[in-house]
């Protein structure tokens, strides 16, 4: 039997797999940071500068699924998520891309060199941040299966667990934050500023 016209309309598409592509390019851009700080730590410039133009890259096609989406989002009546919650997703998942090219960004300008105090530092707060991104990118992955379960059963426990994980490279990358902050009020002094 062929599905009516008026259900298509009236329960649409789903709206999750063009947020698994968005967070999988975010995702993917972040990850450049760790390269791109590779290559800030050794001061080749003409490698920070190539991975510079990885995540621009990356950014940019973030912004095109962005709008994508944004067009595209089903209006319909009976999303399984509510459309402005898929659109406050959305946009918490954009800032990703953005504060990734926001911060090689500024460092390449200003050819920034790393205090060799804060280099090993530096590098496990960038691992931490992107193995977050990481985390909520398996998490927004197993949201398809979360939805045809009706939220419950094994696929909660799955995701109550992955969030419960996330929560804890947040809370790491938080503390390991702090230290680098510390550290580098520490020999601030003698920095050019």
């Amino acid at each position: 039997m062929a599905s009516s016209p008026i259900f298509t309309k009236l329960f649409g598409r789903s709206p999750i797999a063009p947020l698994q592509d968005h967070m999988s390019v975010s995702a993917e851009c972040a990850g450049v940071l760790v390269a791109y700080f590779e290559s800030v730590f050794a001061e080749d410039w003409a490698g920070a500068n190539d991975n510079y133009e990885k995540i621009g890259g990356l950014e940019e096609k973030a912004d095109k699924l962005k709008r994508e989406i944004r067009i595209n989002l089903p209006k319909s009546l009976f999303l399984p998520v509510s459309r402005s919650d898929l659109l406050e997703l959305l946009h918490m998942q954009d800032r990703i891309p953005n504060r990734a090219k926001d911060i090689a960004g500024l460092i390449l300008g200003r050819k920034m060199p790393i205090p060799q105090e804060v280099r090993s530092l530096l590098k496990e707060y960038v691992e931490l941040s992107v193995s977050a991104t990481s985390f909520a990118l398996d998490a927004l992955n197993e949201l398809d299966d979360l939805i045809v379960h009706g939220f419950s059963g094994r696929e909660i426990e799955l995701i109550e667990k992955m969030l419960s994980n996330l929560g804890d490279v947040e809370h790491e990358s938080d503390v390991k934050q702090i230290e680098v902050r510390s550290t580098l009020m520490a020999v601030e002094g003698r920095l050019n500023p």
